[in-house]
């Protein structure tokens, strides 16, 4: 039984652009959708009496808000089995807690509540930096999120901390039937090249073929085991985080790793997956990956 792609929802501009995203991915991978609103009306506005048939407002809110977004959803794609809760946890523990059981969480930008001028809401940054699961951030211009450049983006990291990253940008590129651009960022520090000037290239060369290797040694496998995927592979002299935001406009979603360390409880996100989540032109999918 596949797992559900899981969307928090709240009512917000953000969230219902999630959920358009969501249910799309669902009906191209042929995942059911649930929807997760988390509320905290019980303990706010404490116990209904016994007996009573008056619900507080914000259940009623929140009972209505999920609602609404299953109705859209199901306007959408009719044909995806479809679940939706209401939850009295704060987002980020109730998110959390889905993960383990979702084939990926999907959020929206911002937030109800959440300051307009923020590029990336708190929720959506504490659950991309600690989840278990994938996570989507569904961010960016149309043109990204309805997948009309028919290109999947993977930023190529080590082989031992991405694997998990390169098998979810391969399903992703085999479920749209489109091309995926691998990419892997390379850099020549300067003292290798001060001494000499002469011998500039020589150093520059080895790190890109280095950066060549180890994608080679990254796709080895999953090219074998997704032979109808159009791959196309590049390595780039540059920072990471530039080399692929710039890419971003292009792309219909970019695919990044993120290590977790067992028993670590704070936020795990690297440099190049923070950048892509505040300032990416198409969503972001971290990708966890145990160490």
């Amino acid at each position: 039984m596949e797992l559900p792609l899981v969307v928090g929802v709240d009512g917000s501009d953000g969230s219902l652009l999630a959920v358009d995203w969501a249910v799309d991915e669902a009906a191209r991978l042929g995942l059911p959708l649930r929807l997760v609103y988390a509320s905290l009306w019980e303990r706010y506005e404490g116990a209904v009496p016994s007996g009573s048939r008056e619900r507080p407002s914000e259940q009623v809110m929140a009972d209505n808000t999920v609602g609404s977004a299953a109705e859209r959803a199901h306007r959408r794609h009719p044909e995806v089995k479809m679940s939706t809760e209401v939850v009295p946890e704060e987002a980020v523990s109730a998110l959390m807690r889905e993960g383990p059981t979702a084939f990926a969480l999907v959020t929206g930008v911002r937030g109800r509540g959440e300051l307009t001028g923020l590029l990336l809401g708190s929720v959506s940054l504490a659950v991309a930096a600690r989840a278990a699961c994938p996570v989507i951030v569904v961010r960016g211009d149309e043109a990204g999120r309805s997948g009309t450049h028919e290109r999947i983006l993977l930023g190529a990291g080590e082989p031992a901390a991405g694997g998990e990253a390169v098998r979810f940008a391969f399903r992703e590129a085999e479920g749209r039937k489109c091309t995926l651009d691998v990419v892997r960022a390379w850099r020549c520090p300067v003292h290798e090249t001060a001494d000499d000037p002469l011998l500039a290239e020589d150093p520059a060369h080895r790190h890109e073929e280095r950066a060549s290797a180890l994608l080679d040694a990254l796709l080895r496998d999953p090219m074998a085991d997704h032979p109808g995927v159009r791959v196309r592979r590049s390595t780039v002299e540059g920072p990471a985080r530039r080399v692929l935001l710039n890419r971003t406009a292009a792309a219909d979603l970019v695919v990044v790793g993120a290590r977790r360390r067992t028993g670590h409880f704070g936020l795990q996100l690297g440099r190049v997956a923070h950048t892509l989540l505040h300032h990416a032109d198409c969503p972001v999918a971290v990708v966890p990956q145990p160490v």
